[in-house]
């Protein structure tokens, strides 16, 4: 999820920063009356981050389970959606330049964002989860690794959590590298984010890759405001009613065959 930190984002997070100071959204207009009497709810996303935010492409039209989320959130607060388009890179920047209202592309809620931005509560709930090959039952558990050979991207944080587990790290490039070693059995696993294997399987159909096992890390996404923005409460109004009415399980539904808007049982307190 978009949790990682490349040194351009650090120092668009830091421009962020100074610009949240002056940004009308922390000071006294209100965000909410502002999106009313426009009549748009203006939301980031990058447009090239599948199933997220992409390009269909047969049509070319913007879709993805984040489109999608923004889209019932702005007819909840009874306001069209305008997408702009943006690099992650400069996503937070934007923001505090008023160039849009939220971001809404799997921001990973953290305690340096609360800090710094007005988060909505959680839409999408994700955990980290070790997939083996289907006719492989001799991983049950993170302690299962131990030994066992799993494929991961080295600048991961899932290969930190392979290495911790016993594991050794097979270094591929990404996802779909990491599957296709194991599936050619080259590798026992690998660890990465629930999602992405959701939407490997979903988008595929392959079932000779299976979850075989939770690794216990929990992430939250969150829609991103301006600090102090009075966006936040009406958010969390509508994403409220878009649970209690179905529309995000259906979303979920749709794009990963499982409710990602729903809190993993593990984590419950």
């Amino acid at each position: 999820m978009r949790s990682r930190f490349t040194l351009t984002a650090l120092i668009a997070s830091l421009v962020a920063v100074v610009l949240t100071a002056c940004s009308t959204g922390s000071g006294g207009g209100s965000d909410l009356e502002a999106v009313k009497q426009a009549g748009v709810l203006r939301v980031a996303t990058e447009g090239t981050y599948s199933p997220f935010s992409f390009h269909d492409p047969k049509t070319n039209a913007l879709t993805g389970y984040d489109v999608e989320v923004a889209k019932a959130v702005a007819d909840k607060l009874g306001v069209k959606v305008e997408y702009v388009e943006t690099p992650w890179d400069a996503i937070f920047a934007g923001l505090a330049a008023d160039r849009y209202d939220v971001v809404v592309n799997q921001v990973t809620k953290n305690p340096e964002r609360a800090g710094l931005y007005g988060l909505s509560t959680t839409y999408t709930w994700s955990e980290g989860v070790i997939a083996t090959r289907a006719n492989d039952s001799s991983i049950t558990s993170i302690e299962g690794l131990k030994g066992k050979k799993s494929a991961q991207s080295l600048t991961s944080n899932w290969a930190a959590v392979a290495k911790e587990a016993g594991a050794q790290v097979e270094s591929v490039e990404g996802f779909t590298q990491a599957i296709t070693l194991l599936k050619q059995s080259r590798v026992e696993a690998t660890v990465n984010d629930s999602l992405a294997v959701l939407d490997y399987q979903k988008s595929t159909g392959d079932q000779s890759v299976k979850i075989a096992a939770k690794t216990g890390d929990v992430s939250e996404q969150v829609v991103a405001t301006r600090k102090g923005s009075d966006l936040v409460a009406a958010i969390d109004k509508a994403l409220a009613e878009l649970k209690a009415d179905g529309t995000l399980a259906t979303i979920s539904q749709k794009y990963f065959s499982a409710d990602v808007s729903k809190q993993p049982a593990a984590s419950a307190s």
